[in-house]
């Protein structure tokens, strides 16, 4: 079975078990639009850790490095070779971060981002080491910035705000919930991503989806790291409407789901919106005719909240959420592993450059619901071991790679 469909309004057919999830959740309500969301997201109590990972996934990952078992051992010798795992680095913080369009000017933007990943780096070694050398690393970089920022500013701070953010909670969240040692600043990092962090990314900006999508990231995560349930609700909602508008589904209609305070209230704003493409086909995304690697941006949040919720205690995989995200990932992949392009589809040419972003997803929806995806398949296990973009997304070979937990 592809994970392609093709260019009609068709849906393409889905495994038993997705499909008997999907009634049941139809008959629920849950796949209702708008009010797809339930109205209250949050667990009763938190998962921790449980930002992106969950504690069964990390044991998974750590006996098979330990084991020497592929990928999982040659993804994590990536991770521990790279800048972001040298117990040598020195935390860059600033005060104001300030990044303009595409970070330019680019006043702290690599800096934080960089930090950022690294304290998840380190935190992620330290869990398969044991090595407490890694803890303290990742607390020595949280600290240094939670003693030092106040503010992001100038026209890319939501996006860079959201980027930093998202990684700093997932590593917040292993650090503050596994390591087995002290944390004596935890609260001041905790008031840092709820002062400086949440506010900028918690209402969204009408921005391109990728923006929306990864500002949500940020917003779920941090909010799970706070236990804020009325931030993560906020947040869950926020998402759900915007997955619908950054991916096309054929049952959406003639015309994309768009999100009513962007006024897109007419055919000629919609497809400026999608980047001048006129024909909308399953799986295709809002910014697919900009470039795949805005694209992998926003299909990377989409997987990285979906399963921040299922570890949270509501699976959204069964829902149009997995499905937009399943279609997504087979769209793409298709066209960047090199089919030709249609002449209808972004004028007969795409600007590829996915990124190492399909392992949650591929995971989450092939191996756990049994849902064959041959392109995402074959890119993904081509592209082993996942790196990292240098933004927000890392290491998610060994964290998601073929983990049935």
């Amino acid at each position: 079975m592809q994970d392609i469909p093709a260019p009609r309004h068709r849906k393409s057919p889905r495994s038993a078990l997705a499909l008997t999830a999907a009634a049941a959740l139809l008959t629920t309500g849950l796949l209702a639009w708008p009010g797809a969301q339930r109205a209250q997201a949050a667990p009763a109590a938190f998962v921790h850790p449980g930002v992106t990972v969950s504690r069964a996934q990390l044991d998974f990952a750590r006996t098979k490095v330990l084991a020497g078992a592929q990928p999982w051992k040659s993804a994590y010798d990536q991770m521990t070779a790279s800048p972001y795992a040298d117990l040598g680095r020195t935390a860059k913080p600033r005060a104001v971060v300030e990044c303009g369009p595409y970070s330019n000017p680019n006043y702290g933007c690599t800096d934080e981002r960089e930090d950022a990943i690294a304290a998840y780096t380190d935190a992620l070694a330290w869990y398969i080491t044991r090595d407490d050398r890694y803890a303290k690393k990742a607390i020595e970089l949280m600290d240094a910035w939670s003693a030092t920022l106040t503010d992001h500013t100038n026209s890319n701070a939501p996006l860079q705000t959201a980027w930093a953010g998202s990684s700093w909670a997932k590593a917040a969240e292993l650090v503050k919930y596994t390591y087995t040692g002290t944390w004596p600043n935890a609260g001041r990092f905790a008031t840092l991503l709820r002062n400086v962090y949440l506010p900028k990314v918690i209402n969204g900006s009408n921005s391109n989806g990728n923006w929306e999508l990864t500002m949500t990231e940020a917003a779920v995560g941090i909010s799970v790291f706070l236990e804020d349930k009325a931030s993560y609700d906020s947040a869950m909602a926020r998402f759900r409407t915007r997955t619908a508008a950054y991916v096309y589904l054929s049952s959406d209609g003639d015309l994309p789901k768009t999100v009513p305070s962007q006024n897109l209230n007419t055919r000629d704003k919609i497809v400026a919106y999608w980047q001048g493409q006129p024909t909308f086909v399953t799986g295709l995304t809002q910014e697919t005719c900009r470039d795949f690697v805005h694209t992998g941006y926003g299909i990377s949040s989409i997987s990285h909240v979906a399963e921040t919720s299922r570890i949270q205690g509501q699976d959204l995989y069964g829902t149009d959420v997995g499905e937009r995200l399943r279609q997504a990932l087979g769209f793409q992949a298709k066209y960047e592993l090199g089919t030709a392009v249609p002449s209808w589809l972004c004028g007969g040419s795409v600007k590829r450059g996915l990124g190492p972003v399909t392992e949650v997803g591929y995971n989450a929806l092939h191996n756990r619901l049994g849902i064959a995806m041959t392109n995402t398949q074959t890119l993904t296990e081509q592209n082993r071991p996942a790196g990292t973009n240098n933004l927000f997304v890392a290491w998610e070979t060994l964290t998601d790679g073929d983990n049935p937990n």
